[in-house]
């Protein structure tokens, strides 16, 4: 029992220094081809949640800002029946931003996913280079993720909309540990992206 007590939190610790390490970037570029948006579920009304409006409004304004002239929107119906990429597609649109500049990729189902295909749209258009926009708490993950991909790329985080409290916070970071040592233990090996 000691033993299995040490390991868990020995893994816990693995995650928790990987999420500390994790790169941020891999390039020193200021502009890129496109903005990926990482998906997060809508309500179950079909409406954005306060961590997707987050995401998309400030990849609306990174568009805005000239960092990129294209969104790509990534993430399938995974906890409900409403596809995250469509919502978040609506929701960038009512923002401002032009259909044409909108790209939605409707099938991921995970984080990985996420950056496969959406790297997978990247290189059928012959884009080479993107930000990442998600959460503070996911982004570490994300950027063990996408650094095993052939892009030029950099993590941003988007601000909460509203003030988090620090349970929230804790709460995020500790789920998003438990994903990062299953991504280290299992899901780097079992989960590649295919080109």
């Amino acid at each position: 029992m000691l033993a299995a007590v040490g390991l868990a939190g020995a893994l816990v610790a693995w995650g928790a220094i990987a999420r500390q390490l994790a790169p941020t970037f891999n390039t020193s570029l200021t502009r890129f081809d496109a903005i990926i948006v990482l998906g997060y579920p809508a309500d179950a009304d079909g409406n954005p949640t306060p961590l997707q409006l987050a995401s998309v409004t400030e990849a609306v304004h990174e568009y805005e800002r000239g960092v990129a002239q294209r969104l790509i929107l990534t993430g399938g119906a995974v906890f409900n029946r409403f596809v995250e990429a469509r919502v978040m597609a609506q929701t960038a649109h009512a923002q401002g931003i032009p259909k044409s500049a909108i790209f939605v990729e409707p099938e991921a189902r995970d984080t990985i996913q996420n950056a496969c295909y959406a790297e997978r749209i990247m290189k059928a258009h012959g884009w080479r280079s993107a930000e990442v926009v998600s959460s503070a708490s996911h982004l570490p993950r994300a950027g063990l993720i996408f650094s095993r991909l052939p892009l030029e790329w950099r993590t941003h985080a988007a601000p909460p909309l509203e003030p988090e409290s620090a349970a929230n916070f804790s709460a995020a970071t500790s789920v998003e540990t438990l994903k990062t040592m299953r991504y280290l233990i299992w899901a780097r090996w079992a989960e590649r992206c295919e080109p």
